[in-house]
């Protein structure tokens, strides 16, 4: 779903007109009834989604090939809905970077199992290519994953979704937020941006993301351990992790509004630091 988001043909958006919506702890009071109202509509447009995708899954079916057809569905990015008294995209919390990843293979992968594995956009294709036992081009950025997903082979524990947005723009400059870089763990995420270390979070105790351990002594180890893998992963790529605007005016960007904008609505964390 994408915003607009009241405008789901009616008899979807009549399923939620009544129905409880149970919002995120992390969601500020006076933010709450905007977030409530954004995701009935949101949970509208899914339920047409569904049906949608219901057509797909029955003509794969028809064709006779479901068995030996592998089925993703996916999104390409979440959205806050007033969690952390944000809204839209772009965001290195949880609500805007985690999407759903499903895939159906029925020759291949037997039964169900839900995995824990921070998969990472480049990680889709030469994952894809991997259970179609094909190999990846020398140039791809991401792994293959695909044994994983076979059962062939255990997470290891260190596993890690690299957070890069190289050029502040739209509702990231709005908010004041400059460009970053950072890794979601299975445990942890991890974000600093050019003024330096910026979010941390212990996602197992802290699951909504209220207590930034930011620069906290007793969590310098792992921010540590942390940011030494995220310079690796960076060094990897190439990545100097420069200004936005270096990246802008190289790819001649500069001239899009969303990219000229000025801070109208500086945030402001809703929780206090660390507790």
């Amino acid at each position: 779903p994408h915003f607009p988001l009241h405008t789901a043909p009616q008899e979807y958006r009549d399923r939620f007109a009544d129905v409880d919506i149970a919002l995120r702890p992390n969601v500020p009071e006076a933010q709450r009834e905007k977030a409530t109202e954004d995701l009935r509509g949101n949970y509208a447009h899914i339920a047409a989604l569904d049906d949608c995708l219901a057509i797909v899954l029955k003509a794969i079916q028809a064709s006779g090939e479901a068995d030996n057809t592998i089925v993703v569905f996916a999104s390409d990015h979440g959205d806050m809905f007033s969690s952390q008294g944000l809204v839209y995209k772009c965001m290195p919390w949880d609500e805007s970077i985690r999407v759903p990843f499903l895939v159906r293979w029925p020759a291949g992968m037997q039964g169900e199992r839900e995995l824990a594995l921070p998969l990472d956009a480049p990680d889709i294709m030469p994952t894809l290519l991997g259970l179609c036992d094909l190999p990846s081009p020398a140039s791809v950025d991401g792994k293959d994953f695909s044994r994983i997903l076979l059962g062939q082979e255990a997470l290891t524990g260190d596993e890690a979704a690299l957070l890069s947005f190289p050029a502040a723009f739209t509702n990231v400059r709005d908010y004041g937020f400059k460009a970053y870089r950072g890794l979601r763990t299975l445990r942890h995420t991890y974000v600093r941006d050019s003024d330096g270390p910026w979010l941390l979070f212990n996602n197992e105790t802290d699951p909504y993301q209220m207590k930034n351990l930011i620069n906290q002594d007793e969590h310098s180890e792992i921010q540590v351990t942390l940011e030494a893998e995220l310079q690796r992963r960076l060094d990897a790529l190439g990545d100097e992790f420069r200004d936005s605007e270096y990246y802008l005016e190289r790819d001649g960007l500069m001239h899009y509004r969303e990219v000229l904008g000025e801070v109208t609505n500086p945030w402001q964390s809703p929780w206090r630091s660390g507790e």
